[in-house]
């Protein structure tokens, strides 16, 4: 390599390095405000959204109940005490949907199972916020059962961050 190549390439580096040093640092953007149902909420009715066939599969070579997040989720959500859980969609201010689901990697095949909480405005019935948690694999029942209810501690403690945000002006 020729000196003048390398005092150009020297020269070059200098200035970007100079010119990224300078720049200001990327902040992140303001929160987005949280939907005004979700905040101002009492009463909520929790749906069972079910799980799709690879969940299904995954619980049954466990002999694990397909109900068991359900089950966890509604004894999460009632402990918490934030919402009176009602019997009916019409009496709730809002629709929390549970669902079990293996979403497939590019490479089809399945990826670990995720808990997913959709919440729903419970008069207009419009999709307001999604709250996802992945539950860890287990090959032992025990395990799988602990897994899942620490999905479900994980995705009731978003909704508790969502539900206490400050609402937008």
């Amino acid at each position: 390599m020729n000196v003048g190549r390398v005092v150009r390439l020297a020269f070059c580096s200098t200035i970007v390095l100079f010119a990224a040093s300078s720049l200001p640092a990327q902040q992140a953007p303001p929160a987005a405000p949280v939907p005004a149902p979700i905040l101002s909420a009492h009463t909520v009715f929790l749906a069972n959204g079910g799980m799709d066939a690879t969940s299904m599969n995954e619980f049954k070579a466990l002999d694990v109940s397909y109900t068991e997040p359900y089950d966890s989720f509604y004894a999460a959500v009632q402990a918490w005490g934030r919402y009176q859980i009602v019997s009916s969609p019409a009496a709730a201010d809002l629709v929390l949907e549970l669902g079990v689901t293996a979403p497939m990697a590019a490479c089809g095949a399945p990826q670990a199972l995720q808990n997913t909480v959709r919440i729903y405005d419970g008069k207009t019935h419009f999709l307001l916020w999604t709250v996802t948690q992945p539950v860890k694999a287990a090959n032992l029942k025990g395990t799988w059962r602990k897994n899942i209810a620490a999905a479900i501690a994980e995705v009731v403690s978003q909704l508790k961050t969502l539900a206490a945000a400050t609402p937008a002006h």
